[in-house]
């Protein structure tokens, strides 16, 4: 198996099994947090008239419903993830709310979407998990009409986002095996370089790239804040595994580390993101 290959796997495994099932117990929580950066991408798809949407790394279909209720069911809202556990929320949603959305368990990255036939593709941080993302972003410009518009919002770098490492950094002394962020490796910061961002979709054929800083105020409920640490990010992913003893304890140093973020009944950070625009030749 190539190394391309053994990731592009390593993240189907990840996101069908303990990690995707978190972000749909996780959904509703998740989706009042990053609420304000699903309205900005809503604003993009009412700015001009459009026929055909795609969101990829769709999730639980938050944004991607959104969209379809800005449009007033008038375009066919199309949402993509590796995940089943995902897709399978997102389609339950679709059909509680009769909203006129559809979802697709696919690889975006390998897809076989119909050619030139989205006018606009978004995504809200669902875009930086492809093993070669040239290839992913190729393949998503030939899903584009001509002329047709990408927007999608990524992580900056983790120096930028401490709310998101606050946890992993207050229980490191705890758990001196926990794996490290790599620089560039498909997850989270995976776009944190924007120079890089820039060379991948020079290089994947998409032309007039933007890149500009974004923060945005997200905030949970305080109430929430334990059962979010537990299931996400790399601490969700280990917990687990420990024992019952270490578990308390680890949660316990990893709240305290959110003391600076809590505000009576709610939790508020700043997201440190890039917007980043492009349109297909």
């Amino acid at each position: 198996m190539t190394a391309s290959l053994q990731s592009a796997n390593e993240q189907s495994v990840l996101w069908n099994g303990q990690a995707g099932r978190a972000w749909v117990e996780a959904q509703a929580v998740l989706d009042q947090m990053f609420k304000p950066l699903e309205e900005l991408l809503v604003e993009v798809a009412l700015a001009q008239p459009r026929e055909r949407v795609l969101d990829v790394g769709c999730g639980t279909g938050s944004t991607t419903l959104a969209v379809a209720r800005s449009l007033g069911g008038r375009v066919d809202c199309v949402g993509v993830d590796i995940s089943e556990p995902m897709i399978v929320a997102a389609r339950a949603r679709a059909e509680r709310e009769a909203t006129p959305a559809s979802f697709v368990l696919a690889d975006a990255e390998a897809h076989a979407f119909e050619p030139a036939s989205f006018d606009l593709i978004v995504s809200r941080f669902g875009v930086m998990f492809f093993e070669d993302s040239v290839r992913a972003f190729a393949n998503l410009r030939r899903a584009a009409k001509a002329g047709g518009e990408l927007r999608f919002i990524a992580w900056r770098s983790p120096a930028e986002n401490p709310f998101m490492t606050a946890a992993e950094r207050a229980v490191a002394p705890l758990l001196p095996d926990l794996p490290p962020r790599q620089p560039n490796a498909p997850g989270q910061f995976a776009f944190a370089d924007p120079q890089r961002v820039r060379r991948i979709l020079e290089e994947s054929g998409w032309q007039a790239i933007e890149i500009r800083p974004l923060d945005v105020r997200c905030r949970l409920p305080e109430k929430d804040l334990m059962g979010y640490l537990a299931r996400l990010g790399p601490l969700g992913r280990v917990l687990p595994e420990l024992d019952e003893k270490t578990r308390s304890r680890v949660l316990e140093v990893a709240r305290a580390a959110f003391e600076p973020y809590v505000q009576g009944d709610w939790v508020s950070y700043d997201a440190a993101c890039w917007s980043v625009g492009a349109r297909a030749p």
